[in-house]
């Protein structure tokens, strides 16, 4: 899994024993500065895109079975013994369909690469199908929630807070919604990177030492897609510094470090009225992806949530940083189980659908 923040490739190792899963190894795979900085233009329209995008799918393909091999050599687990590998791949372009227009999504990193270099089958290309049928392609990670953190009796919901913030709303063992809420990471580690030094605002650290600005956060939360109801994605295509610049530049000037806290506040903000806005507020509320290391933020979410529980995904047995990895090693194995993949009453598609193409070993 590589996501929206693009800060490493986690690797899960799983092994199942019926439906039931057990995380065996994780490694997180670094990725180059330079890397990083070539895919994070490449998510925003500019020149020479078809040559760039083919040279990234490449080196991504690389870059993904290498840390697939690293992954067993770490584990002592031989490739032969591997069943398959799930690729989310890279996206570098996610517009899902509004208003009847159709949408489309791209992942990068090639499967056919991955194949070959790791001699392991391997599965990709989880999104598509689901938009084919009418579905945004995201977030897919609620079936997984709900199959392996769901629980008679409770209603709970599972916020995974990567670059993309998305949450799950479980109301005993029934999955009733899923969507993303808006910006999890992804601006505070933009606006982090432009005035501090580093990649990202360690436990919220800088955010915490800021000052909300409400003119700031209800424009901010003026964004229609806030009002959106549904079955509902988004991404770094709406949520990025030029979005948050058309902002600021009609507001007085406020400091760097009062926007992040306004930043953080959005988040915690935009979370808790989408789960608001999908049920009566969960007894319980579990974080995970790099959200859940952020103290501020985690701090924000539960003033936004009092009546809720707020822990992270460790207490359900899955450590905040692996669920999301995890998650496509599931969708693999559903892939070869010739099993659905997709929840219709998360993306909105027509209907379930089994997801992913194969590329054998």
């Amino acid at each position: 899994m590589s996501g929206t923040s693009m800060d490493a490739v986690d690797s899960a190792l799983l092994r199942f024993d019926g439906d039931t899963a057990q995380l065996a190894a994780t490694l997180e795979y670094p990725v180059t500065d330079s890397l990083r900085d070539e895919l994070g233009a490449l998510c925003q329209p500019g020149d020479d895109e078809i040559n760039r995008l083919g040279r990234l799918d490449l080196q991504l393909g690389e870059l993904f079975a290498h840390a697939a091999l690293a992954l067993l050599e770490h584990a002592a687990v031989d490739p032969g013994e591997v069943s398959a590998i799930g690729s989310h791949g890279q996206t570098v372009r996610h517009e899902p369909p509004v208003d009847g227009v159709a949408g489309f999504t791209l992942q990068i990193g090639d499967p056919n690469t991955i194949a070959e270099r790791t001699g392991i089958t391997t599965v990709a290309d989880f999104r598509r199908r689901d938009m084919a049928c009418g579905g945004q392609g995201a977030p897919l990670v609620p079936a997984f929630h709900a199959q392996v953190f769901a629980a008679p009796g409770v209603d709970r919901a599972i916020v995974n807070i990567g670059g993309i913030a998305n949450a799950t709303v479980l109301q005993g063992e029934q999955l009733l919604a899923g969507f993303d809420t808006g910006p999890g990471n992804t601006l505070l580690d933009q606006w982090y990177s432009r005035h501090r030094e580093g990649r990202f605002d360690r436990d919220g650290a800088w955010s915490a030492q800021g000052e909300v600005r409400q003119d700031l956060l209800q424009a901010l939360l003026g964004e229609p897609y806030f009002a959106r109801s549904g079955p509902r994605s988004t991404g770094r295509e709406l949520f990025n510094l030029p979005w948050l610049e058309r902002h600021l530049a009609g507001l007085p000037a406020a400091p760097p470090v009062d926007v992040q806290a306004t930043l953080a506040e959005l988040t915690a903000v935009s979370i808790a009225r989408a789960l608001q806005g999908a049920a009566a507020p969960p007894d319980e509320v579990y974080i995970c992806g790099g959200g859940a290391h952020n103290g501020d933020l985690l701090g924000r979410l539960r003033a936004q949530l009092p009546a809720s529980a707020v822990a992270d995904t460790q207490k359900l047995g899955i450590h905040p940083d692996w669920v999301e990895a995890a998650t496509f090693a599931w969708l693999a194995r559903r892939r070869l189980q010739g099993l659905c993949g997709n929840a219709a009453v998360v993306t909105g598609a027509a209907g379930p659908r089994v997801l992913g193409a194969v590329y054998p070993a």
